[in-house]
C-alpha cells in the first residue's frame, strides 16, 4: 500500500520508499526524500520563481532517464505552473517549486532539478550569469578550480561577484548575481568571457564545444546562459553512479582542491556543511550582490 504523507496541508503519495536508487552506495528512494526534506529550505531558495525542467531517473541512475520540460502526467491541481516562452508551443507551461509539499511531490518522481538563469514573472532576463567548467580527461575538477580562481578574478574586474558549487558531475559551476539583463545580452558577455580565458590559459581552457579539442583541457560552457537553457539546480542530487550533489563550495575550497574526491559530496555530507557554514548561495538572492555588466 502506498503511503500518504501530508505536507503542509497537501496529501502526497509516497511510493517504494525502500527502493534502492543508488546501488553504488545502496541508497534508497527514502533516503533521497529524507535529504531533500532536510535542505529543503535552501534548495527552495534556489527554486523560487523559476520554471523547472526534471531529469527522471525513477529507476536509478543505471535505468531509464528522460527530460521534461511539460508538468508530468498527474500534476496535482495545487501545484503552481507558469507560462515560459517557446517557439514551438506559445502556450506551454512547467512546474514552478514554490513551496515544500510540491518539492516533495516534485522528489517522488526521483528528479533531477534543472532551472534557467531567469524567474518566472520576467522571462529571458536573466537575473544570473553561469558558466559551467567541464573537464575533458584527464583534466578534472582540479583543473576547473585553477580556471575558476582565473575567472573569479576577471570577473570581479567587471565589479561581478563570482560564487562557486560543483557540478555533481566532474566540474565546477560559476554564478554571479546580476539586475535582470537580457539573456542574449549576457550569453555574449560569457561567450567573450570564455574566449579571455582560452587566451590567456591556452595550454588548459577552450571554449569550444568540439569534443576533439577537449582532451586535458577545461571546456568553458557559456551556451547555459540563453534563455532556452537550463542549469543543474543548486544542492539538486544527480543521476550519477553515486548520489553526489551540485553543492556550494568556498573559494578557500576551490583554491585548495588537490583531488577530485576534494570537491565530491553525497547526500549524506549536506546538511552538516549547511550547519558549518550556512548556505553559501545565499548572497544570489542579495540585491545588494547584484552586478551589471559592462
Amino acid at each position: 500500500m502506498t503511503p500518504i504523507t501530508e505536507v503542509e496541508g497537501r496529501r502526497i503519495a509516497l511510493s517504494n520508499l525502500e527502493k534502492v536508487l543508488y546501488p553504488a552506495t545502496g541508497t534508497t528512494k527514502g533516503e533521497l526524500l529524507h535529504y531533500c526534506a532536510s535542505v529543503s529550505g535552501p534548495l527552495l531558495a534556489q527554486l523560487d520563481n523559476r520554471p523547472v525542467s526534471f531529469l527522471r531517473f525513477p529507476d536509478g541512475p543505471g535505468g531509464q532517464r528522460f527530460f521534461t520540460k511539460n508538468p508530468p502526467p498527474g500534476t496535482p491541481s495545487w501545484v503552481k505552473t507558469a507560462a515560459v516562452p517557446r517557439s514551438e508551443d506559445k502556450a506551454a507551461r512547467q512546474v514552478v517549486v514554490a513551496d515544500l509539499a510540491t518539492l516533495m511531490w516534485a522528489a517522488n518522481l526521483v528528479v533531477e532539478f534543472h532551472t534557467p538563469q531567469w524567474r518566472a514573472d520576467a522571462p529571458a532576463e536573466a537575473d544570473r550569469l553561469v558558466l559551467d567548467l567541464d573537464p575533458g580527461e584527464p583534466a578534472s575538477v582540479v583543473d576547473c578550480c585553477a580556471v575558476a580562481v582565473w575567472l573569479r578574478d576577471r570577473l570581479a574586474a567587471d565589479g561581478l561577484h563570482t560564487y562557486a558549487k560543483t557540478s555533481g558531475a566532474k566540474g565546477l559551476h560559476l554564478l554571479c548575481p546580476l539586475e535582470p539583463t537580457p539573456s542574449g545580452q549576457v550569453s555574449a558577455y560569457a561567450k567573450t568571457l570564455a574566449r579571455e580565458a582560452e587566451a590567456a590559459l591556452p595550454e588548459l581552457v577552450t571554449h569550444k564545444m568540439a569534443k576533439a579539442l577537449r582532451p586535458g583541457k577545461v571546456f568553458i560552457d557559456f551556451s547555459q546562459n540563453a534563455a532556452a537553457k537550463t542549469t543543474a539546480t543548486p544542492y539538486t542530487v544527480r543521476a550519477k553512479e553515486r548520489p553526489t550533489v551540485s553543492a556550494p563550495v568556498s573559494w578557500p575550497e576551490v583554491e585548495s582542491c588537490g583531488a577530485p574526491g576534494d570537491l565530491t559530496f553525497l547526500i549524506g555530507d549536506i546538511v552538516p556543511r549547511l550547519e558549518r557554514d550556512g548556505d553559501l548561495l545565499a548572497p544570489l538572492s542579495d540585491p545588494d550582490r547584484a552586478g551589471r555588466l559592462p
